[in-house]
């Protein structure tokens, strides 16, 4: 599953979902997280913005969240799944976590530039990356003619080439997987992009993209795909040596504040910018492991069970250092960033009656808070607003949330929207439609696996807005107000030419 699968296990986890409450409803997940049923088949899903956020974060490194049901988390499995869920990027630390604001409760599901950087040390080959996301430009390897005819209200986005995420375009372009999965715009859209040779000698790489509809009825949400494999390989899923040795290189990078948070570049300013990892690292690995990378079953229940003849929904979420990121983490001797978050949050109530008076004269004397903030406020990498999805209220429709003040940063993002290749294979017979007529070339994807629900548009669907003044008086603090693109409807309502 792409993302929005919503492992929701009580009311807590539906309180730490960025839906107005009037939406939030609990699903069935609780009672295979009880145990009460079993997934029948190996399930594994990505994180998308229609999430229990205060769950997925207990798994940072990926986790079962109930029997026979993987979350991939920032994590990649060789020769099964990769992922990374890309939506908006924010260049600072995993600081968020439960109870959110109005502010983390939507920055805590955004991909950060430390996840991208991870990924891009990668260098074996990739059979499947799955993102939330569509990359940025990948409608101009496909029937764009008919995506515009399902989608119209798409145009703008596309011809300025600002639709899907800028993060995800440049993965796509770096580790060139055989497949790419996504979610998140309510349509069904297949393409192929022949990648440019770097050298003579490389061979060509292609990719094959496709995004499915939401799970409704008479919508294109699931396909079926055979993928080559081993088949003396089992069906339990493994961990990936170069993965695993790729966290451990970049370990100290680990980042839990909320303050900008650069990557390693060959510029000058950095002694190390390449965290890519030997085979004698990737051999070390193994034999930490003695050769067994089989992932354990050790779900544990970290949460009380929704239990409908005992409503709770008053209960607030907490912060859960979950045991299955524990253990991984003593294992390979990786930071545990929910740990490291606890531990900054009791270093922080220890010293924040101090900080507070020294944040309260330096406002004083500035004007501001901190400057430049931790988020993003640039808007090119928002996908277009979709008639398809529930708007929420102005004051983002959550009345138990409180409002953070932050101010915005003046300095643009990095840049990541580079050029595809011009190579360009796009017969028009691989027009998506409800009949599936696709190009012969992805053939494959007809039979393609990818179950697929759908999200609100992210972080900065709409232009920030300052409020000049606080609640309690202190008119020094600059507010953020946002408008959150919500969830998608119930209903089919797509606009059509």
């Amino acid at each position: 599953c792409c993302g929005d699968f919503q492992a929701v296990r009580n009311e807590a986890d539906l309180r730490c979902m960025a839906v107005p409450a009037k939406y939030r409803h609990m699903q069935t997940f609780y009672r295979y997280y009880s145990g009460e049923k079993k997934a029948p088949v190996l399930t594994v899903f990505i994180g998308g913005n229609h999430e229990a956020s205060n769950h997925l974060q207990e798994l940072p490194y990926g986790g079962w969240v109930a029997p026979n049901i993987y979350y991939l988390g920032r994590t990649v499995r060789r020769e099964l799944l990769i992922q990374a869920t890309t939506l908006l990027f924010i260049v600072s630390g995993h600081f968020e976590c439960p109870p959110y604001n109005q502010q983390t409760i939507r920055s805590a599901y955004h991909v950060r530039n430390i996840e991208v950087f991870k990924l891009k040390q990668l260098k074996r080959p990739i059979d499947i990356f799955m993102s939330h996301d569509w990359p940025r430009s990948i409608y101009h390897y496909g029937n764009k003619k008919q995506l515009l005819k399902m989608k119209s209200f798409f145009r703008q986005e596309v011809e300025s080439n600002t639709l899907g995420s800028p993060a995800a375009s440049e993965l796509l372009q770096h580790l060139k997987p055989t497949y790419w999965f996504s979610a998140h715009l309510h349509v069904k859209f297949a393409a192929f992009m022949q990648h440019e040779t770097n050298s003579k000698e490389e061979l060509p790489k292609a990719t094959k993209f496709l995004a499915l509809d939401k799970c409704l009825p008479h919508r294109d949400f699931l396909q079926i795909i055979d993928i080559e494999h081993d088949p003396s390989a089992g069906d339990s899923l493994e961990y990936d040596a170069e993965w695993i040795a790729v966290l451990k290189a970049t370990n100290s990078l680990v980042n839990v504040t909320q303050s900008t948070w650069n990557m390693p570049e060959k510029n000058g300013l950095h002694a190390k910018w390449d965290y890519s990892v030997t085979e004698e690292a990737i051999k070390e690995v193994l034999e930490e492991l003695n050769h067994n990378l089989k992932i354990p079953c050790n779900f544990t229940l970290t949460a009380a069970c929704y239990d409908p003849s005992k409503p709770q929904k008053h209960v607030e979420p907490v912060h859960t250092i979950n045991p299955q990121t524990t253990e991984f983490c003593a294992q390979f001797g990786l930071t545990d960033i929910n740990d490291r978050i606890q531990q900054a949050k009791e270093e922080g109530s220890v010293r924040g009656e101090y900080e507070e008076e020294e944040e309260e004269e330096e406002m004083d004397s500035t004007g501001s808070a901190e400057e430049p903030s931790e988020y993003n406020t640039d808007n090119s990498g928002i996908s277009s607003i979709n008639p398809d999805e529930i708007m929420l209220d102005e004051e983002g429709g959550d009345e138990d949330l409180s409002t953070c003040s932050v101010d915005p940063s003046p300095d643009h993002p990095p840049d990541f929207s580079a050029s595809f290749s011009d190579i360009r294979i796009m017969p028009d017979s691989m027009a998506v439609s409800s009949d599936d007529a696709m190009d012969s070339t992805n053939e494959e994807l007809e039979k393609s696996g990818v179950s697929k629900q759908v999200e609100e548009k992210s972080l900065n669907d709409r232009p920030l807005k300052r409020i000049g003044g606080s609640e309690n008086g202190n008119s020094g603090i600059k507010k953020i107000k946002r408008r959150n693109q919500a969830i998608y409807a119930a209903e089919d309502e797509d606009k059509t030419e």
